[in-house]
């Protein structure tokens, strides 16, 4: 069996357990039984576990992530000061949510890979964060350029729920159109791109965090 073959079938193996049993519970023994290969086979094309779940990451979203800097390099060499944060939000999420679109069965069950990840914490967390780091380095300052009210860790905090915004949609795109009764189209990535980026957007453009802010609870 050529070496390229053998290397996708322990990949469609390990994205499927990943996707079924989860991080912590699939072995390489497992994933071995599955793929119908030998121990050694994963070792020489993989090395280990951790190893292996980033190129299952690796392959389904890699694209992604030169997408989103390419875009980002298109933005920044085209403007003469910081692009607009909708601009900057626009290319970071563009690529994510069209590839949640794809009607591909090998994508269906990545976004079971990362609703997993979304849904639990643990080790895989830290192991998936250097797939995805050059883009987070390029994209959390160009925010923060575009959007000098606010402090850095503000722009952080806003990432980090913009991602959960991000995970939930692509992992379950049906939701919105069973909230809404039918009114919101779920099947329209475009749609679901230009709301997350106007919502994404107000939510950047509001004022920092006020460390004194009193809660409604606290009020008298």
């Amino acid at each position: 069996m050529p070496a390229q073959d053998t290397k996708e079938r322990i990949l469609d193996a390990a994205e499927e357990l990943f996707a079924s049993e989860g991080y912590d519970a699939t072995s390489l023994r497992a994933v071995t039984r599955t793929a119908e290969v030998n121990l050694a086979a994963v070792h020489y094309h993989f090395g280990n576990k951790v190893q292996l779940f980033q190129a299952v990451v690796e392959r389904r979203v890699g694209h992604v992530n030169r997408e989103r800097l390419r875009l980002l390099d298109q933005l920044e060499s085209g403007a003469e000061g910081p692009p607009a944060a909708e601009e900057i939000l626009h290319a970071f999420l563009a690529p994510a949510l069209r590839l949640a679109g794809n009607p591909d069965e090998g994508h269906a069950r990545f976004m079971r890979v990362i609703g997993r990840v979304v849904a639990t914490t643990g080790e895989h967390l830290q192991v998936i964060r250097p797939v995805f780091q050059p883009v987070m380095e390029r994209f959390s300052p160009a925010l923060e350029r575009a959007l000098p009210h606010l402090d850095p860790t503000d722009v952080q905090w806003r990432l980090h729920f913009l991602l959960g915004s991000m995970a939930m949609h692509m992992v379950d795109p049906q939701r919105i159109r069973i909230a809404s009764g039918g009114r919101c189209d779920s099947e329209d990535p475009e749609q679901a791109l230009r709301q997350l980026v106007a919502f994404a957007a107000g939510a950047f453009r509001g004022e920092p965090a006020r460390q004194d802010a009193a809660t409604p609870g606290d009020r008298r």
